[in-house]
């Protein structure tokens, strides 16, 4: 794996991470939830997978946009997951969401 990533383009490297760093806060989920053995190997492929992708990531890209990107994106995926399995999310935590959305996509430009 390590020697297919840097062949990949920047931006599917920022969208493999975020999705990783996505799949390792399920992971954390599932295991807050007593679903342990599950959970945890979520956990574990995701931050590895994630190390992975960023670390090739970051011999292309300079580091603060690629944090900010990162962010934004994994910001993105871990509210859709929320909304998708029911957990509150109102009008405060939207405009919350959305304002530190906005502020990292503010800093990044």
């Amino acid at each position: 794996m390590t020697q297919f990533l840097p062949l990949v383009s920047a931006p599917v490297l920022i969208l493999i991470t975020a999705l990783s760093y996505t799949l390792a806060t399920v992971g954390m989920k599932l295991v807050s939830q007593d679903t342990v053995p599950m959970g945890a190997a979520l956990l574990i492929l995701g931050l590895v997978v994630a190390v992975l992708a960023e670390i090739a990531l970051l011999r292309k890209t300079d580091l603060s946009i690629v944090y900010i990107t990162i962010v934004a994106s994994e910001t993105i995926l871990v509210l859709l997951y929320a909304a998708m399995i029911g957990e509150g999310f109102g009008l405060r935590q939207a405009t919350g969401a959305a304002l530190v959305v906005a502020g990292l996509l503010a800093v990044s430009v």
